[in-house]
């Protein structure tokens, strides 16, 4: 039986060959297989890598087990097909998602529907994840992804204080995909459980317990102002203690949205979790 609470089981994409982590890619895979050996393997999710990566992680990654990625397409929609039909191939990994971001922000609904053709024609298991910002007309590209039965993507920091969003905005698009049904996850910034100001740079991190509450929140019918509250709220016990209230059933029904989230590191988030005393050291 799993000692991994239901509310945090694969709730930890790895991303650790991404900034800040930065690691080295066969040193990444052998660390993600590590992981996987652990304890505290059912926190952890798929192996994220980029597609210019995705053949030199099939050659390192090579076990009894084919590795389980979800892969970032640098090149748009046409950069999807291939992903996927070589994962399809290939006995090494399993391309269990792909994650693309849309780049034009003059006209993010037709750069969405672009998109979630290019996924209609090759995607059979796979989840696709459509990263539309909140920028420009948003919410119409969301209604794409919505239609298409899609999932979303939230970037919620990275290396420039401009791409942390406020708690106004992360509490839209909690809202905005809870009312369209369409699952997401989360990228950059989210490798605590709190929210907290970085030391070394100042800025505002968003905590993956934050969102996750407010995701429960929201489908409890809270309002975007009462999300960004909870967004906002800094005490990490007054947190754990909410957490612990909620059942298996409110929990699974929670990670039915909010899916996962990508971080550089692994034991950032399972340390913030031991320490709260939400996950068995």
């Amino acid at each position: 039986m799993s000692t991994v609470p239901a509310l945090f089981r694969h709730l930890v994409d790895d991303a650790s060959m991404f900034p800040p982590g930065n690691l080295p890619l066969e040193a990444a895979v052998a660390a993600h297989h590590a992981h996987l050996q652990s304890a505290y393997a059912d926190l952890v999710g798929t192996f994220v890598c980029t597609d210019q990566d995705l053949m030199k992680v099939a050659e390192a990654g090579r076990a009894s087990e084919p590795l389980r990625v979800s892969v970032v397409i640098s090149g748009g929609a046409g950069g999807i097909e291939p992903v996927v039909r070589w994962g399809d191939r290939s006995k090494d990994v399993e391309v269990v998602g792909v994650e693309v971001r849309l780049r034009d922000e003059d006209d993010l609904s037709r750069n969405a529907l672009r998109v979630v053709r290019a996924c209609d024609d090759c995607l059979d298991e796979e989840t696709a994840y459509v990263e539309v910002g909140l920028d420009g007309a948003w919410e119409r590209a969301l209604d794409v992804v919505a239609d298409a039965g899609y999932a979303a993507k939230l970037r919620t920091g990275g290396l420039d204080a401009h791409l942390f969003p406020s708690s106004t905005q992360v509490a839209s698009f909690i809202t905005a995909c809870l009312d369209r049904e369409v699952p997401f996850k989360c990228t950059a910034g989210l490798h605590n459980a709190v929210r907290h100001t970085a030391a070394d740079t100042g800025f505002e991190h968003h905590g993956f317990l934050n969102v996750l509450l407010a995701t429960r929140a929201s489908l409890d019918g809270a309002n975007t102002d009462e999300l960004a509250e909870l967004l906002d709220t800094r005490d990490g016990e007054v947190l754990a203690a909410r957490a612990r209230e909620l059942s298996d059933d409110q929990a699974a029904g929670t990670r039915r949205w909010f899916t996962s989230f990508g971080s550089c590191s692994i034991d950032e988030p399972r340390t913030d979790l031991t320490t709260l005393r939400l996950l068995e050291a």
